[in-house]
């Protein structure tokens, strides 16, 4: 359900490097939350870093949402950095899963494939 890679760098390197992959894949950076300032912010004790890039494929997101307009509720994509147990991570909810959960129509599972395959992809370069 989950496809989550540990990576050597820092947090704040495999923050530059994940929005630079996203870029080269040809996906937009809707937003990045910063969720760890956030509840630090807010007066919670958050001891880690954890950024959430909201990820967009417009071509896919279109067919999906042509396909069944419910889907909006599941995208953007998200992937996250962060860090757990002084280890930088970065990972994903598979599209494929979770899509198959909302869906049984099989030109969404293609496309589900298709974003996944790039953001994988893009998890990888940046790990």
């Amino acid at each position: 359900m989950y496809y989550i890679v540990k990576s050597d760098k820092t947090f704040a390197q495999a923050v530059d490097d994940l929005d630079a992959a996203v870029r080269r894949h040809q996906f937009g950076v809707l937003h990045v939350h910063d969720i760890g300032a956030t509840l630090r912010g807010k007066g919670q004790a958050f001891a880690g870093e954890c950024k959430v890039f909201e990820v967009c494929s417009p071509r896919h997101a279109a067919s999906v949402l042509a396909t069944d307009l419910r889907l909006n509720m599941a995208l953007p994509c998200r992937i996250s950095v962060y860090t757990e147990g002084g280890a930088t991570r970065i990972g994903m909810i598979e599209p494929q899963r979770m899509l198959a959960m909302l869906s049984d129509d099989p030109a969404l599972a293609a496309v589900a494939r298709e974003v996944e395959d790039a953001t994988r992809h893009m998890i990888d370069e940046a790990r």
